[in-house]
């Protein structure tokens, strides 16, 4: 598998729903009004999603198994959030990310991140299999 762009980016337009207190889970739940780790995770999984995509086949897709993320700088609820994320290369199945983050103040976050090549079709059936098992809920 040969990716042709060596990097994709990104971006969140950041406003108050985009901040760790829209996740919060209960009224004690207290969270500063600044970008979640947990959005900035998501944006740089999008980031290596999209830069992994124009190689796959009909029928696949890209699942993240591992990230190792720093989030260097706290960021406000206004601006723009941009992810880019670089291929590092392949080993065996798993592809590997560089991911960088920034924000108009400049960079606020960093990670290393590995995706594998799935059969859509067998992702979901397995995902439909532990829906029904009881062992697998969490409970917040």
């Amino acid at each position: 598998m040969t990716l042709k762009a060596r990097t994709a980016e990104a971006s969140l337009r950041m406003s108050s729903p985009d901040t760790a207190e829209a996740i919060s889970l209960s009224p004690e739940d207290t969270f500063p009004s600044v970008l979640a780790t947990s959005r900035m995770t998501e944006l740089m999984e999008l980031a290596a999603m999209r830069l992994m995509k124009q190689s796959l086949r009909d029928g696949q897709s890209s699942a993240g198994i591992a990230m190792n993320v720093t989030h260097a700088a706290n960021s406000t609820v206004s601006g723009t959030v941009r992810a880019v994320a670089t291929y590092a290369g392949v080993a065996g199945r798993l592809h590997r990310f560089d991911i960088n983050v920034f924000d108009e103040s400049g960079l606020i976050g960093s990670a290393k991140h590995t995706r594998v090549v799935v059969v859509e079709r067998r992702l979901l059936a397995v995902a439909r299999r532990g829906a029904g098992n009881t062992g697998m809920l969490l409970t917040v």
